[in-house]
């Protein structure tokens, strides 16, 4: 897999003389499609330059084996380097695996399915449980648009996650989320089952997806719902429909800002995503079969998962994993679920290199 990197260093050294040549900066799109490769190459070029650092040190501290003086000394960094380099390589071949499906923005979708209010109520617990995990690693969450749920939660949520691996991590949470418990309003103790679907979405920006305008037909209207006289007086929310290269036109809406210009600049976020997942769907209708043998394949229909709050256990189907800590996890508590999920889609991964 060196070769591989090496080339990858050997592009991002061209990126960084391009960057440097006043010519480009004048280039808006060209600049920000240069800067956005390089600072992708950056995160994958220097664990590799330092996993070859490592390697160089632990051959020089292997030579330093022979000197009885030193011996005991070299065996205590030999060590400490090894673990490091053994590090530094899963890290590597991570990203080998990863291929371009890389990215440090991407917004999710929630929307209630089948069970009424206790599917928008239990739509609303898979949004805090992000939001609260999202926030134990540092990342941004940045609330999009909500359509609020009558007794509580969301009929549909859209927020932005932004921040260090956050497909990486996430990008296993798309599909049906299934719960199983007793709703506030059941008089009889009777448990019920209700169902939401998650649908994670890398966010491009504006040079990896372009939008002209003659593509889109834009609606102003007043927000609905709660909102005070603004609501009542304002045209505030933005509908965009997209039409272009689809016999299904893409609608998006947005009124939770009360500025009409950042509901549509939101709008905009969230069509961009669902235009880019709908090429990136395109692009691997070749590999269709490869990607369902992965946990990561991420389509919506798929149940992947049911959270039982009677027994405190929450169940992975795709993995075959149960966990009886449901109360924690949707606490946010979500590092052995997630970690469980990408050793599995790992190996599956290594195992479909080593056949190819």
């Amino acid at each position: 897999m060196w070769p591989h990197f090496e080339q990858l260093l050997t592009r991002h050294r061209e990126l960084e003389r391009a960057l440097s040549d006043p010519a480009l900066s004048s280039d808006r799109v060209g600049y920000a499609r240069t800067a956005r490769e390089h600072g992708q190459l950056t995160r994958k070029v220097r664990p590799y330059l330092d996993f070859v650092k490592t390697q160089e040190d632990i051959a020089a501290t292997k030579e330093m084996l022979s000197d009885d003086t030193l011996r005991e000394e070299a065996e205590a960094e030999l060590t400490q380097l090894e673990a490091r380099a053994a590090t530094l390589r899963e890290k590597l071949e991570d990203f080998l695996l990863a291929g371009d499906d890389d990215y440090d923005s991407l917004i999710v979708e929630i929307r209630a399915g089948t069970g009424g209010d206790e599917a928008a109520i239990f739509a609303g617990d898979l949004f805090e449980m992000y939001s609260r995990y999202g926030r134990t690693r540092g990342w941004n969450i940045e609330p999009l648009s909500a359509s609020p749920g009558e007794a509580g939660g969301f009929k549909e949520v859209v927020f932005g996650v932004s921040g260090p691996d956050v497909f990486q991590v996430l990008r296993y949470e798309s599909g049906g989320h299934r719960v199983q418990r007793v709703p506030a309003t059941e008089t009889q103790g009777r448990i019920h089952t209700s169902a939401a679907t998650v649908a994670v979405l890398p966010e491009p920006d504006d040079s990896q997806i372009e939008i002209r305008p003659q593509d889109i037909t834009r609606e102003v209207m007043r927000a609905g719902g709660a909102g005070g006289q603004h609501v009542n007086k304002t045209e505030s929310a933005v509908r965009l429909w997209y039409k272009k290269g689809t016999p299904d036109e893409l609608e998006v809406k947005c009124q939770d800002e009360r500025s009409q210009h950042k509901n549509e600049a939101q709008a905009m976020r969230v069509l961009r995503s669902r235009l880019f997942e709908r090429e990136q769907q395109r692009k691997h209708a070749l590999r269709a079969q490869t990607r369902k043998s992965l946990i990561g394949s991420g389509d919506r229909s798929d149940r992947i998962r049911t959270y039982n709050f009677p027994q405190n256990r929450l169940t992975d189907h795709r993995i075959n994993l149960t966990l009886y800590k449901l109360d924690a996890i949707v606490g946010g508590e979500m590092d052995e679920l997630i970690d469980a999920l990408r050793r599995h889609d790992r190996q599956q991964r290594l195992e479909q290199v080593g056949t190819a």
